[in-house]
């Protein structure tokens, strides 16, 4: 559906786009994040032309985008949807008058303007707005009738850019859960740029991590969640999974050698049905001289997909707990091995 074949974006000597190279397929809901200046917002604007590259392909339904004239331009955004970070509503427009605002540009008649207003207003659920002014809206119900405008043309695709930056923890929930149920019952392809993992963990079926104008790491959102590459992919991921270790261990040296009141810290990722599985229970009985303790843990669930994350203390002798590690490896669960580290108090050993 879109295809980004090496995109430079340069203003003056600032190279804002370094040779991106992204496929979208039809349907998806891909997320792009980075942090402030990394170059997302540069790159979704390449899309749908308000940015012109410097050089590349920008590919969209069949059509390289670059090489098109004007009008022929004009056309294809029509295919494509956006909505902003600020809403960008006309103050002194109603509801209605705002989502029928792109059918007004393109002298569409007023009876097929009704015909479809109504039902996207049913679609966002403002049918009982219609007539009210942004002044007198919610900032969810703002981004409502811009979502709502963005679909009047009957768009391919939908670019959201910071979409749900100026809301709430709770509207902005809503307003996801709105764009995901919008994707399936129109088919549509959404483009989504945020600098918030919540939101590409919350609906994107795939993530590009934006940095310095390349792309440092890209997947399905399950994969690049639970198993991240790059640096800059886990300082995302950290705000909403702490890498920290327990506070009773914290800020004391981790070594690769067994010391004497030490435990073997280990960071286990279960996926799937592994989640429910009794995998320590398991290693206890299959590695008898190990006591295994839970240090931290949580269930979370991504795409339907259980996902559980755990950091457990094994203590024993050495070559047992080396046995229960390898116990651990045969299983479906992903295991860090931290290393050794005292506890804070060693009174509570």
């Amino acid at each position: 559906m879109i295809k980004l074949l090496n995109i430079v974006k340069n203003y003056g000597n600032v190279h804002a786009l370094k040779g991106i190279d992204l496929e979208i397929k039809r349907g998806e809901i891909y997320g792009i994040i980075g942090l402030s200046g990394a170059g997302k917002s540069t790159l979704v604007r390449c899309i749908n032309m308000l940015e012109r590259p410097t050089s590349g392909e920008v590919i969209v339904d069949g059509k390289d985008m670059t090489k098109l004239s004007e009008s022929e331009l004009r056309d294809a955004r029509k295919n494509i949807g956006m909505i902003f970070q600020h809403f960008n509503l006309l103050s002194s427009a109603t509801v209605y008058e705002n989502i029928a605002f792109p059918l007004t540009l393109s002298n569409t008649p007023k009876s097929e303007i009704k015909k479809k207003v109504s039902p996207l207003l049913e679609l966002v659920g403002l049918k009982e707005k219609a007539n009210q002014y942004p002044a007198q809206l919610s900032g969810g119900q703002k981004q409502r009738v811009g979502i709502a405008r963005a679909l009047a043309s009957d768009p391919k695709i939908l670019l959201c850019d910071e979409a749900t930056s100026a809301l709430d923890p709770q509207t902005t929930k809503s307003i996801l859960a709105l764009i995901k149920d919008i994707n399936k019952k129109l088919a549509l392809t959404v483009v989504v740029i945020t600098h918030e993992m919540q939101v590409i963990k919350e609906i994107c079926d795939k993530v590009a991590v934006i940095s310095e104008g390349v792309i440092a790491e890209r997947g399905p959102v399950l994969d690049v969640f639970t198993n991240p590459q790059h640096a800059i992919t886990k300082e995302f991921i950290s705000v909403l999974l702490s890498n920290d270790l327990p506070a009773a261990f914290r800020g004391n040296e981790i070594s690769e050698i067994k010391t004497e009141g030490s435990l073997l810290l280990l960071r286990l990722i279960f996926l799937g049905e592994s989640a429910d599985d009794p995998v320590l229970a398991g290693m206890i009985r299959t590695c008898p001289g190990v006591e295994c303790t839970m240090l931290f843990g949580n269930l979370d669930e991504i795409h339907g997909v259980p996902f559980g994350r755990f950091i457990v203390g094994l203590s024993g002798e050495e070559n047992l707990i080396q046995s229960a590690v390898n116990f651990l490896k045969t299983k479906d669960v992903r295991v860090e091995v931290i290393g050794y580290v005292r506890r804070n108090n060693p009174a509570l050993d």
